[in-house]
């Protein structure tokens, strides 16, 4: 993914950054425990496509 967009873009429901996964397939609000896929290379930035975060990834374990 393109470092510059993701810097620009932000997590849909609270506004806050997203880190890219270490498979770069989902994009991870580590805030709102989710994490939003990326499909053919385009972020898919909708709150019903995301999927929820285990306890393990948001301790970061």
């Amino acid at each position: 993914m393109d470092p510059k967009l993701l810097d620009i873009l932000a997590c849909p429901l609270c506004k806050g950054p997203l880190k890219l996964s270490d498979d770069q397939h989902e994009l991870i609000c580590k805030a709102d425990g989710l994490a939003y896929p990326i499909r053919d290379g385009i972020p898919v930035m909708l709150e019903g496509e995301a999927r929820t975060l285990t306890v393990d990834e948001r301790l970061d374990k």
